[in-house]
């Protein structure tokens, strides 16, 4: 039943109804739509009223999509992303100019009727007569909003806009009792302010903030009368009167709005002639949308925090949700990234390797102790043209990076050594570490052994390389048999128990294999999950997951609110004393090692080289107890040897880890810790063994430690990496790490578009 009024009459809006009959109303749908004969026509409306009054009475404003800002964290400005370019402003902060072109233009006699205009109406329902069709409409500025409130709740469904702006009888009707609310509810001001909030003005430009700035680089509360009349004229047709691509046709228009508003004596004849006469002085800033614009190098990041939001269940319980409140906007996201930080990964990036090199870099920097992300880096930068990537080296795929990460080489032995000392064995552990052996079997995992069915063998670097060694030298020559009877000793579920601890998964996501070759890196693992890990080292032993977000505000009717923001998760993953011990043992890498040309001469520092088979991925990952940095070099798509190779126009016969990645780091680091405390290792004595070792060839040099994915080392010898038919590793491995032509290590699982 209808709503009754106390007094026993209807509700204003029942009453507006009636009142309005079948006259009128049908007069307000011909105005907008052509109907058939007038038969049809009293049908329609005669069953108008009733439909009218079943219309729902809750018509909600919808909450406008906004710009975002991404900030640095200081306060800097690293992008803007948006679904609709638009920034809501208050009335007052619009040129009255602007206000009073929409109104002559688009509705004179707004400030004169209610929701419907009925000498309009009459107007447009005699003109479509005399032309036999729809030469002219009759919607209200209230009309129009309601429409427009419709298109923007549709957003980018096709189907959804097409259903908001469909000529029927039906859309019609509920306009109308829609504007009806509106006028009883905000009042004049608040629906021009709303209407010139949401509407299009072509060239990406929603609202009259955003297209003050596409059109004039101005806000609009500076817009003049010309400016504001070419404006108002747009929004009839953006496309048509586009004034970047028809100027002729958009002098005309703003023209026509000029004189109707001298008519409606909103100015005088003398201004409209002389704005008439004045020229366009466009000055067209163009679409600045998206992390293809970042600054500083900054896109990749920029992408990484739009997966964040987009995949944490803090900002919406479904994908669905999460992407709504992103696609809305108005969002100020503070985030971690330090520009200095930043600034330093891009410079050194540029300086070593070039965007048009056969192999790529990508370098991370993160905050031990908190898990902030403070630089993130690559030599091919965001884009879809040549030399230009979509894919995020750093990360995993399923935050934007490859498929399956880069084999990390030596820079795994690390993990090896700390689950080692965790159970208990010495610092000053030894192994005989032959130049060359059979894998150990059978080898205990956390469940069934794994036996070495395939008699696979492994080697070292140099035949000068043979035991017995210690830990500590072991680890600075970066000696392959010695970690692989470390790990046939301890068992392999001490170290993927670690490596959980510390979150190191392959970069598609799924947990290493319980194979001894894992010591020896061969499994994909993405920069930003090496660099979390070392951090790990850093801050004696406490993992703090990655973060990009600090803050997160969100403008809501105006008002700014603060979001939930994920936090990092900081748990103990060893003892101070394994950290520590690891600390010291890295140390000796860049002191004496095979990461000699990385070290930083003016603070403690320490890191790890690795370099893979046939040299199809070298890195450097390392860091001082206040950051930590994971530096990869090779090919996205794992076919390049780097072998007479020329980097960043620098010739190389071998890369090498401490060669090419290390420098990388040590410049990286140098800049992002300039006049920043340089803190000390609690760094213990490990005893050299009492009996002298003559290793007769002088530190390693970094080359290759182990094979790619089940692959082989550099001489072609076999590396078991995946195999074992026991049911933990796999099938037979595959010789190298190639992909087939065409293929790159896309984020969908199958590849993705060549960059």
């Amino acid at each position: 039943m209808p709503k009754k009024l106390s007094g026993g009459g209807l509700s204003p809006t029942q009453q507006a109804a009636k009142f309005l009959g079948v006259s009128v109303l049908a007069g307000a749908v011909m105005a907008g739509i052509a109907l058939p004969a007038a038969g049809a026509l009293g049908l329609a409306a005669k069953g108008s009223v009733q439909g009218f009054d079943e219309i729902p009475d809750n018509l909600k404003s919808p909450a406008l999509s906004q710009r975002t800002t991404i900030l640095d964290n200081q306060g800097g400005q690293i992008a803007t992303v948006y679904s609709r370019d638009r920034t809501v402003v208050d009335l007052k902060k619009i040129s009255p100019y602007m206000q009073k072109a929409i109104v002559a233009i688009e509705d004179s006699r707004f400030y004169q009727h209610g929701a419907v205009d009925l000498k309009g109406i009459l107007r447009a329902v005699n003109q479509n007569a005399q032309n036999g069709g729809v030469a002219q409409g009759a919607s209200t500025l209230t009309q129009q909003l309601v429409k427009n409130y419709f298109v923007e709740e549709a957003g980018d469904d096709p189907t959804k806009v097409a259903q908001a702006t469909q000529q029927t009888l039906g859309r019609k009707i509920r306009e109308l009792k829609y504007a009806i609310q509106l006028e009883e509810k905000l009042g004049k001001k608040k629906i021009l302010e709303n209407y010139l909030n949401i509407t299009f003005f072509g060239e990406q430009a929603y609202g009259v903030e955003a297209a003050a700035q596409r059109y004039f680089s101005k806000p609009a509360k500076d817009l003049n009368l010309q400016q504001s009349a070419l404006l108002a004229g747009i929004v009839q047709s953006p496309s048509r009167y586009d004034p970047v691509n028809d100027e002729a046709e958009a002098i005309k228009r703003r023209n026509t709005v000029l004189q109707r508003m001298a008519e409606v004596h909103d100015i005088s004849p003398q201004e409209a002639d002389a704005a008439q006469n004045a020229k366009l002085d466009l000055k067209v800033s163009q679409p600045k949308n998206g992390c293809i614009t970042a600054v500083k190098g900054a896109s990749f990041f920029c992408r990484y925090v739009e997966n964040v939001f987009l995949t944490d269940p803090v900002f919406g319980k479904t994908k669905e949700d999460r992407a709504k409140v992103w696609n809305q906007g108005g969002l100020t996201i503070r985030t971690t990234l330090d520009p200095q930080s930043q600034k330093s990964v891009q410079d050194s990036i540029k300086s070593h390797v070039n965007k048009s090199d056969s192999v790529a870099t990508a370098a991370t920097l993160v905050q031990p102790g908190t898990g902030k992300i403070v630089g993130m880096g690559q030599s091919r930068p965001y884009g879809y043209g040549k030399n230009e990537t979509e894919y995020n080296y750093s990360v995993d795929r399923d935050m934007g990076g490859s498929n399956f990460g880069f084999p990390t080489g030596s820079t795994f032995k690390p993990f090896v050594a700390a689950a080692a000392l965790e159970e208990g064995l010495p610092a000053t552990q030894e192994y005989s570490a032959p130049y060359k052996m059979s894998y150990p079997s059978p080898v205990q995992t956390c469940g069934k052994p794994w036996t070495n069915q395939q008699s696979e063998t492994l080697s070292n670097e140099s035949e000068s390389e043979k035991g017995p060694y210690p830990l500590k030298t072991a680890m600075a020559k970066s000696v392959n048999t010695y970690f692989v009877q470390m790990i046939s000793d301890i068992g392999i579920c001490p170290v993927v128990k670690l490596t959980d601890k510390l979150h190191v998964v392959q970069g598609n996501g799924d947990k290493l294999p319980e194979v001894p070759a894992i010591t020896l890196g061969s499994k994909g693992i993405s920069p930003l999950t090496m660099a979390s890990a070392y951090a790990t080292f850093a801050s004696r032993g406490m993992y703090c997951s990655p973060i990009a977000i600090e803050s997160i505000s969100q403008q809501v009717d105006g008002k700014q609110k603060s979001l939930e923001v994920p936090k990092s998760t900081c748990t103990r993953a060893m003892s101070e004393t394994t950290a520590d011990t690891v600390n010291t043992l890295l140390s000796g890498v860049i002191d004496s090692g095979t990461g000699q040309q990385a070290g930083l001469t003016d603070r403690d520092n320490a890191g790890k080289t690795g370099t893979t088979d046939e040299r199809r991925n070298a890195w450097f990952v390392g860091y001082t107890p206040n950051l930590a940095g994971a530096v990869w070099v090779g090919s996205p798509k794992q076919n390049v040897k780097m072998t007479n190779i020329n980097i960043g126009g620098v010739y190389h016969s071998l890369v090498y880890g401490g060669e090419v990645p290390g420098p990388i780091w040590k410049d990286a680091m140098t800049g992002a810790l300039a006049g920043k405390d340089s803190p000390s290792f609690n760094l213990i004595d490990i005893p050299d063994p009492v009996r002298d070792h003559d290793d007769d060839g002088g530190p390693d040099d970094g080359g290759p430690d182990d094979g790619g994915p089940g692959g082989g080392d550099d001489r072609g010898n076999t590396i078991s990496g995946n195999n074992g038919s026991n049911g933990n590793g796999g099938g037979k491995p595959n010789p190298t790490f190639s992909l087939p032509e065409g293929f790159i290590q896309g984020q969908n699982g199958t590849g993705g578009r060549h960059r």
